[in-house]
C-alpha cells in the first residue's frame, strides 16, 4: 500500500490529531509511535503488545514474525482498525485475531501472505472492511468469510489466483453477498489468465467428481452379481461355479459388512438370478452341466430348495440368464452357447417356469440384454457367430426386428438410459468395445473405446452418476462416466491388480445410505467398493 494511503488511514484512525500523546512509560512498546488511541509499528522482531487499553488503530510495518498465531490479539480488545503492510510472514493460522469483535477496518496488504487458515478470520463480526489485496494468495479456503455478515468492502485484488475449482465458492459467495467485491484477475491456469473473476461463470466449472475405494472382499471367484430385494433388505446374489454354489448376501448392520445368508447346490453355474414374487423368492441356477434348476422359498422363515427342473434337453450349455415381464407374467431368458442348443423364453406357469420360445437356433449365444423400446418389450442377442440381432414382443412372441451393423465379435451387450435416449454398451473381447445411440430404427455407432480380453462393459447408475466399467483379463479395467453436455462416456478411474482379476460382471447396490460396486471375477475374489463423491471446490 502507498505511503500516502497509509497516511490517510492513519488520519482518519485519530493517529496524528494535533501533538502526538506520550502514554505512560511502558504503554508504547520498542520501535511504535504512539498517540492517545493509535499506534504505528515499523521493523518490529516480534509482535508488540504493551499497548494502553484504549487502542483502536494499530498499524504494523515490516514486522519479524513468520506467522500470525491463534490468539495474537486478545491484548488489544478495544481495536477498530488493524493494518499490516510490507510484512515478511506467510501464514495466518485459526483464530489469529480471536478477541477483535469490535474491529471494523482489516487490512492486510502488500504482504508475503501465501496461506490462510479457514477460521483465521472467526469472532470478527463487526468487520465492515476488509482487504487481502496484494499478496501470495492462490486460493482462498472454503468458508474464509462465514460469519462476517456486516462486511460492505472486500479487496482480493492483486492475488495470483489460480481459478480452478478453489475459486468457485468465492464466485458462488460473490453472487450472493451484499459486499462491493474487489477480486482482480486470474493468474492461471494459461486458458483463464487475466480473466477478471468477476467475469468467470460458476456453471462452467466441473468440481464434483466421484471415486470407487476398497471395501470389502467375498472369496471364491464368480460369473455373475445381482442385487435384489427381500422382505425389506438388500440381499445379493454370487454365481460362484468353482465353489459349486449360489452364495446369497445379506448386509449385516452390526458388522457393516456383507455376510453370507444362505447358500445353493449348483455345480458348474454361470448365472443365479433373482425373482421376488410376494413373500416368495425364486432363483434360477443356469448350470453348465447336470440341467439348470430354479429354487424357490415360500416364506422369510424358510430355506431355499430345488422345486424344478428348467428345460431339459434345451438348455445345452447356458452363458447367461436374464428375467423380464411379458403381459403381466415373469419370464427368464437363458441364452445357450452351445452349438445345437437354442436360446430359450421360460414363462411362469401355474408353480413353475415352462419353454414358451425357441429363439436364434444354431447361433451359439453369449448374452440376452432386455430393454424397451418404443414402449415395447424388446430382447437383443449376442452371438459368436453373427452379429447382434434385436427381437421385439409382438403378438405373444419375440419377432426378430433387426440385427447391428458395425457390431461383429460382440460378446455381451447391457444398455442405459440418460436424457431421454437409449444407449447401448457392447462389449468385445478383443478390438474396440462400443457405446451406440438409438436413434428410433437402430443403435448407430457413437463412441469406440480400446478393450483387451473384454468379457462385461457394463453401465450403472449410482446416484447422480452414470458410469461404465470395461473389464479386462490382461490389464487395468476402466471406469467411465458419462458427461452430458458431450453425451460421451470420459475416463474417470482405473481398477485392477492385484484386487480385481477378470471381472465377469458387476452390480451396483445402495443400502444405509451408501453406495456399493460389487465386482465379481473370474480368476480371484469377488471385490467390493464403495463410492465417494468429491468434491474439488472444497
Amino acid at each position: 500500500m502507498g505511503g500516502a494511503r497509509l497516511l490517510l488511514l492513519l488520519l482518519l484512525a485519530g493517529a496524528w490529531v494535533g501533538v502526538a500523546w506520550r502514554p505512560p512509560k511502558g504503554k508504547c512498546p520498542p520501535r511504535c509511535s504512539c498517540s492517545k488511541d493509535s499506534a504505528l509499528c515499523e521493523g518490529s522482531p516480534e509482535l508488540p503488545e504493551s499497548f494502553t487499553p484504549t487502542l483502536l488503530s494499530l498499524s504494523l510495518v515490516r514486522l519479524g514474525v513468520p506467522q500470525l498465531k491463534a490468539g495474537s490479539f486478545l491484548k488489544m480488545p478495544t481495536l477498530h482498525l488493524l493494518l499490516f503492510t510490507s510484512n515478511s510472514f506467510s501464514v495466518i493460522e485459526d483464530d489469529a485475531f480471536a478477541g477483535l469483535s469490535y474491529l471494523q477496518y482489516l487490512f492486510i496488504e502488500d504482504n508475503e501472505i501465501g496461506s490462510i487458515s479457514k477460521n483465521a478470520l472467526r469472532g470478527l463480526r463487526s468487520l465492515t472492511h476488509l482487504s487481502l489485496a496484494n499478496n501470495r494468495l492462490e486460493a482462498l479456503p472454503r468458508f474464509l468469510f462465514r460469519g462476517l455478515d456486516t462486511l460492505t468492502h472486500v479487496d482480493l485484488r492483486g492475488n495470483p489466483f489460480q481459478c480452478d475449482c478453489r475459486v468457485l465458492w468465492i464466485l458462488q459467495w460473490m453472487a450472493t453477498v451484499n459486499a462491493s467485491v474487489g477480486t482482480g484477475a486470474c493468474a492461471g491456469p494459461a486458458a483463464l489468465a487475466r480473466t477478471q473473476l468477476q467475469h468467470l461463470e460458476p456453471a462452467s466449472f466441473k468440481c464434483r467428481s466421484v471415486e470407487l475405494s476398497w471395501f470389502q472382499r467375498i472369496e471364491d471367484p464368480a460369473l455373475s452379481v445381482e442385487p435384489f430385494s427381500y422382505q425389506g433388505a438388500a440381499h445379493v446374489v454370487l454365481a460362484q461355479p468353482f465353489a459349486g454354489r449360489c452364495l446369497i448376501l445379506v448386509w449385516d448392520y452390526g458388522l457393516q459388512r456383507f455376510r453370507p445368508e444362505e447358500e445353493l447346490s449348483a455345480p458348474s453355474v454361470v448365472s443365479c438370478k433373482p425373482l421376488v414374487l410376494g413373500p416368495r423368492l425364486f432363483v434360477l441356477c443356469a448350470r453348465l452341466w447336470g440341467g439348470s434348476q430354479l429354487w424357490g422359498r415360500a416364506g422369510p422363515e424358510l430355506r431355499l430348495a430345488p422345486l424344478q427342473a428348467l428345460g431339459p434337453g434345451r438348455l445345452l450349455r447356458p452363458n447367461d440368464a436374464e428375467l423380464l415381464w411379458l403381459d403381466g407374467q415373469p419370464c427368464f431368458v437363458v441364452a445357450d452357447a452351445s452349438k445345437a442348443g437354442t436360446t430359450t423364453l421360460l414363462c411362469r406357469q401355474g408353480a413353475g417356469f415352462y419353454p414358451r420360445q425357441s429363439l436364434h437356433a444354431w447361433r451359439r449365444d453369449t448374452d440376452a440384454e432386455v430393454l424397451r423400446l418404443d414402449g415395447r418389450p424388446h430382447l437383443l442377442l449376442a452371438s459368436a457367430s453373427q452379429r447382434p440381432v434385436l427381437f421385439q414382443w409382438r403378438g405373444g412372441r419375440f419377432e426378430r426386428r433387426t440385427d447391428i451393423p458395425e457390431a461383429e465379435g460382440v460378446y455381451a451387450a447391457r444398455h442405459f438410459h440418460a436424457a431421454g435416449e437409449v444407449f447401448l454398451c457392447l462389449t468385445r473381447f478383443i478390438g474396440d468395445s462400443m457405446v451406440m445411440r438409438w436413434d428410433g430404427s437402430m443403435f448407430r455407432p457413437l463412441q469406440l473405446l480400446p478393450s483387451r480380453g473384454a468379457h462385461v462393459f457394463q453401465p450403472l447408475l449410482i446416484a447422480r452418476d452414470q458410469l461404465a466399467i470395461l473389464g479386462s483379463d490382461f490389464a487395468f479395467s476402466q471406469v467411465f462416466r458419462l458427461e452430458p453436455e458431450q453425451g460421451l462416456l470420459e475416463p474417470l478411474q482405473e481398477l485392477g491388480p492385484p484386487t480385481l482379476l477378470s471381472p465377469r460382471a458387476f452390480a451396483h447396490v445402495t443400502l444405509a445410505g451408501k453406495h456399493f460396486l460389487f465386482a465379481a471375477c473370474f480368476k480371484g475374489p469377488t471385490q467390493i467398493y464403495q463410492h465417494h463423491e468429491l468434491d474439488l471446490s472444497a
